[in-house]
């Protein structure tokens, strides 16, 4: 169940848990029989004794954005000769991309693509990644390639970000944003502090502890980052499945990301590329994938699941891949604001050398089950940063798969998604 609450953010679950207990023991409904509310024009109605406003949510976004960032510097990185795409995908932040970046700020006419939303979007899966955006991918990856990229989901919360030749994880995106934080005018003060899911790399800490300011570490659920925000503990928040956002709103924002990127790009005059890396230099480099199988039959990732966490009382003090571990868990979670727990969001293996490897069951999909094994590795040379991902992360990858039995459970050789 998905239900938002008075903050605009997801409901805690002590809520969801809640109106689902009520709902078992309703005996009736009630239904009002009124006329239809035209909501393709701004206005007041009444139905009932229920006041229902229609606003013109993209006139009001790119009106708190306008107010969130400095529309004239960007405005000026638009007139150089700056040039990116924003692909929405053929979903809902096509109308918001052409209002803001070719209207507002004047980049060209066509730099939004599949800019008008449709209800099969276009034949394609409007998820930001490298899968399902390749076209975007290889236009950023091509000789002649913009300087930016960017592009958006279904529903405008997630995005993903690339560089000439150069893609931006999410987990760095959020690190990279909070370290250049204050070259936005809504943050020109600092950061409260910062928070990400647990299976996020630990980027953002790095950066966090430079500033001197609070970091956490929540289960994946945009819901978890509401307390915190409504407390005023954190300003920045995200998720390593492309989601980033702020205190703006209490939902992730894929407009807002793209936006605070240009921002950064604006203010340091560098590209994607040498910003990243420069804080690589800087912070280390988190090299980090995740590996996706999808479509398990349910049982076998429950079977996989039981016997990882069977394990782990025997695992910390042992050596594997050369990596002595420290914590072999199941992430539990204390919420900080209220004091709520919420046990079982992953099973963990810590490292001494402070990588890490984690384990999670999801059965969101359309078919089965998937299980996510995300490997995560500290680089701090300079030297060896610019390594391949899976080539340098392939020791903790064999370690999952040999933990998990993967192939002798379900005949898979490679994952379904890796990104």
């Amino acid at each position: 169940m998905k239900y938002n609450t008075a903050n605009g953010g997801p409901a805690p679950e002590k809520l969801t848990d809640a109106i689902w207990t009520a709902s078992r023991s309703i005996q009736g409904y009630q239904i009002l029989d009124g006329a239809d509310v035209d909501i393709d024009h701004a206005a007041t109605f009444w139905l009932g004794d229920m006041q229902i406003e229609v606003c013109d949510p993209v006139a009001e976004y790119a009106e708190l954005m306008a107010r969130i960032f400095d529309f004239d510097a960007l405005k000026r990185l638009m007139q150089g000769p700056f040039r990116m795409r924003f692909d929405a995908l053929h979903a809902i932040t096509g109308p918001y991309a052409h209002e803001i970046f070719e209207k507002q700020l004047g980049a060209p006419a066509g730099t939004v693509v599949n800019g008008t939303p449709l209800t099969d979007f276009g034949g394609g899966h409007p998820d930001p990644n490298l899968v399902y955006a390749k076209p975007l991918a290889d236009e950023l990856f091509a000789e002649n390639a913009p300087d930016f990229g960017a592009a958006s989901d279904g529903d405008g919360d997630r995005n993903m970000i690339l560089g000439r030749h150069f893609f931006v994880t999410p987990s760095d995106s959020l690190a990279v944003l909070a370290a250049h934080a204050t070259a936005i005018p809504a943050y020109r003060h600092g950061l409260k502090g910062i928070a990400r899911s647990m299976p996020t790399s630990q980027a953002a800490d790095v950066v966090a502890e430079a500033l001197g300011i609070a970091h956490y570490e929540t289960p994946t659920g945009w819901k978890f980052f509401g307390n915190l925000l409504d407390a005023g503990k954190i300003t920045f928040c995200g998720e390593e499945s492309f989601g980033t956002g702020s205190d703006h709103i209490r939902e992730k924002d894929g407009l807002w990301a793209v936006l605070a990127w240009l921002s950064v790009i604006a203010h340091t005059g560098q590209p994607v590329a040498e910003i990243v890396t420069r804080h690589w230099q800087r912070f280390g480099r988190h090299y980090y994938t995740r590996h996706d199988y999808e479509n398990l039959p349910a049982e076998i990732g429950e079977q996989i699941m039981h016997s990882i966490a069977a394990q782990l009382p025997v695992l910390p003090g042992q050596t594997l891949a050369g990596r002595e571990i420290l914590i072999a868990d199941d992430f539990a979670y204390a919420d900080p604001i209220d004091g709520s727990v919420s046990a079982h969001q992953g099973l963990r293996l810590l490292f001494a050398d402070g990588a890490r490897l984690i384990f999670r069951l999801s059965g969101t999909g359309t078919e089965g089950a998937t299980l996510r094994i995300y490997h995560e590795h500290l680089e701090k040379d300079p030297l060896r940063q610019h390594q391949d991902p899976q080539r340098t992360l392939r020791d903790l990858i064999q370690v999952g798969r040999n933990l998990s039995r993967l192939e002798t459970l379900t005949g898979r050789k490679t994952p379904t998604v890796i990104t």
